[in-house]
């Protein structure tokens, strides 16, 4: 479904990927793991087109997409949440999902947003409610939601458990683990190991912006001195 191959990015003169290689195959849940300011954001920003990538390859079902712009990408399905949400403030929550809405897709599941408050219920408790009049846990599930209004077959979730609490990272949890089961291909950045051992089912870390360890999920529990070296603090 996603296919990074030896991808290279900067910011100007600062390089801070260097040949990255990682794959998400349909209905995986990947989980790119790193210390702050590893190169997790930058390697997701890259493969939607927010960031040009110096060379390499970004495959997305079947097609190139590493020389596009970001609003091609989307409408070719592969959503992106950012790690800075990016709600509408001034909107409703209805609002904001209707910004999302795309056509439905061939192959990927179809989303409403009737289908989107079973998701979330705590959004269709607050319909009606301005984006700046939530919290930071209800901010988040907005912005996956208004993502899936896209009706993507592929998403990007960038840190998407920073700064929630323990309560809420098991209901986001939760909510990955139930697209997974729409079959839905997810590649998340995360530092949090706990939370990445709920969803993921294989992980690649980052650090320095190369890619340092590529395994399952079992075999980096296994693995104390990559999880010593690579994400311990």
């Amino acid at each position: 479904m996603l296919e990074v191959s030896n991808l290279n990015a900067a910011y100007g003169q600062a390089k801070i990927l260097y040949n990255v290689s990682l794959r998400a195959d349909a209905g995986e849940v990947v989980v790119l793991l790193g210390r702050n300011g590893a190169g997790k954001s930058t390697t997701l920003k890259a493969l939607i087109g927010l960031v040009r990538p110096l060379s390499g390859s970004v495959t997305f079902d079947g097609r190139r997409i590493d020389r596009l712009q970001p609003y091609q990408v989307a409408r070719l399905g592969l959503g992106y949440v950012p790690e800075d949400r990016r709600i509408f403030a001034d909107l409703t929550v209805m609002e904001n999902l209707e910004v999302g809405r795309q056509a439905p897709r061939t192959g990927s599941a179809q989303w409403t947003p009737e289908r989107l408050f079973e998701l979330f219920p705590n959004l269709g408790k607050m319909k009606d409610r301005r984006g700046g009049r939530m919290s930071g846990g209800e901010q988040q599930m907005l912005t996956i939601a208004r993502t899936l209004m896209g009706n993507p077959s592929a998403v990007l979730l960038d840190e998407p458990s920073e700064g929630l609490s323990p309560l809420i990272v098991e209901q986001m949890a939760g909510t990955i683990r139930n697209l997974k089961k729409e079959r839905l291909t997810v590649l998340l950045s995360e530092q949090n190991l706990h939370f990445a051992q709920l969803v993921a089912d294989r992980a690649y870390i980052i650090e320095t912006g190369q890619i340092r360890f590529s395994g399952t999920m079992a075999e980096l529990a296994e693995n104390d001195a990559v999880r010593e070296q690579y994400l311990s603090v």
